[in-house]
């Protein structure tokens, strides 16, 4: 890494922290991001240089942080010795904890997301996320239960953060197993029943749904 790059790259979690000051109270904003820079001492052109598209930037920077976080508390966690199930129950309560670390602004960092234009960008963190979840389980697939997998998981820790913000940890715990639950359901069907193309589409949707609706 060039000395440019690791100054930016040091920089924008200094601004990460700065915004996670400002959050709890004036939401996932360009003020927030504004206020950040100017906490840091950095002109408004430098801030916009490291957060071209200020809050949006900002969230992808807290998702990442979330899922390193995650992956430093199970890292010793041996997931070869346990079932896949549980591998994946560990590996989602490591991702909601790391989250609530960072409660008051992860609410408002929610919020955010759940806008219609940030949609996209909420499918995507939640894919990132449930990829280095799936990597750290060991999975290998490279055909298209890698594709589901990581939609399925998505599916389950975007609902499990809602439930984990909103009722605690107990309850998004037990979201959790439910919804593993359905997914262990999905893929012993899958494996004993030959799917056509569109009607495992079809079924990642109910899944999903009840991922993320717990319907």
């Amino acid at each position: 890494m060039t000395e440019a790059a690791e100054w930016a790259a040091d920089t924008e979690q200094q601004l990460l922290d700065q915004a996670l000051r400002f959050a709890p109270a004036h939401g996932w904003t360009q003020r927030t991001a504004t206020r950040a820079g100017a906490a840091l001492g950095l002109s408004a052109a430098e801030t916009e240089l490291l957060l071209p598209r200020g809050p949006a930037d900002l969230a992808a920077l807290l998702s990442r942080r979330h899922d390193a976080r995650a992956l430093e508390a199970l890292s010793a966690v041996h997931a070869s010795n346990l079932k896949i199930r549980e591998r994946i129950r560990r590996a989602v309560e490591a991702r909601l904890d790391a989250a609530a670390a960072d409660e008051p602004a992860t609410r408002r960092w929610m919020g955010f997301l759940a806008l219609p234009g940030n949609l996209a960008l909420a499918g995507r963190l939640a894919w990132e996320s449930a990829d280095v979840l799936w990597r750290w389980a060991g999975d290998t697939a490279t055909d298209e239960n890698h594709y589901s997998k990581r939609a399925l998981l998505a599916g389950i820790l975007t609902g499990a953060l809602a439930v984990r913000a909103t009722q605690g940890r107990k309850v998004a715990m037990a979201f959790v197993d439910r919804r593993i639950e359905n997914v262990m359901a999905f893929e012993t069907w899958k494996a004993t029943t030959k799917v056509r193309p569109s009607e495992a589409a079809m079924a990642v949707a109910r899944v999903l749904g009840r991922a993320r609706y717990a319907r």
